[in-house]
């Protein structure tokens, strides 16, 4: 079923909460520490949640005023000053800014909301599927510090239960790279689908029927295919999968390396 936009914004919200309760009883040593990925620390991690729930702010109010999308020029210097700061204001000013953005995006009504348009570097948003780009960030990153703190932490079910079935602009990052096209059955749990990924020099989300032409079919669990779109579905963070045929998981993880 396609969420509602009263859907997305009840996660975001929850999304915002778990990462807040995950933090704030970080210490400066913990927040320097490591994230999943392997360039960033717990710190720059929220620095860029942090940064991006001011950034997602200024697209809201360009969406909900018919203003021209925000770019560079805008968004530096927000980049700029979340960089000079560190650990602890990291910290506490993402919780503030996150919680800023989440307040701004509840008290936004039916008709804003219904009326809400805005041209995307070429992508049309509207208030939902803005929504859906900055849960799918928030919460992957959140996952990236959770799994430092417990290794067998997984992104949150509400937020796979509404980005599951989407995830238009992950599934974009992925490349064949050297690799020959190929098509892949993907069958998922909690929530279930069934699809075929068609992997050449784009990707691309087809139907799937039993008739379809596929060279491997993977069965996994939604959370772990949310995962493998973002490139954090290493051996190490991979729950039971079932795989048949030529191409499947290791095949996958080459076109999606991580955004």
């Amino acid at each position: 079923m396609t969420p509602s936009r009263h859907d997305w914004v009840r996660v975001v919200r929850s999304s915002h909460e778990r990462l807040a309760a995950l933090t704030i009883g970080l210490d400066e040593a913990a927040i320097n520490g490591p994230a999943y990925p392997t360039e960033w620390s717990i710190g720059d991690t929220l620095s860029h949640v942090g940064s991006q729930g001011e950034v997602f702010a200024l697209i809201l109010d360009a969406g909900l005023a018919g203003a021209p999308t925000p770019g560079g020029e805008q968004f530096t210097p927000i980049w700029d000053s979340w960089n000079a700061r560190s650990a602890l204001p990291w910290r506490d000013d993402s919780i503030t800014s996150n919680a800023m953005f989440v307040a701004r995006v509840e008290v936004v009504d039916d008709a804003a909301a219904e009326a809400f348009n805005l041209d995307f570097f070429g992508h049309q948003l509207d208030f939902s599927s803005l929504l859906e780009m900055r849960l799918a960030e928030h919460a992957v990153h959140s996952w990236d510090v959770a799994v430092m703190l417990d290794p067998q932490a997984t992104v949150a079910p509400d937020a796979v239960d509404v980005l599951a079935s989407g995830l238009e602009h992950a599934l974009a990052s992925g490349r064949r790279g050297d690799d020959d096209p190929y098509r892949v059955r993907i069958i998922t749990s909690d929530p279930g689908m069934s699809f075929v990924l068609a992997v050449d020099d784009a990707v691309t989300k087809e139907a799937d029927s039993d008739s379809a032409d596929v060279d491997g079919t993977v069965t996994l669990p939604a959370e772990a295919y949310l995962r493998l779109l973002y490139g954090r579905l290493d051996p190490d963070h991979t729950p039971d999968v079932v795989e048949s045929g030529a191409r499947g998981l290791a095949d996958l993880r080459r076109t999606f390396p991580g955004f």
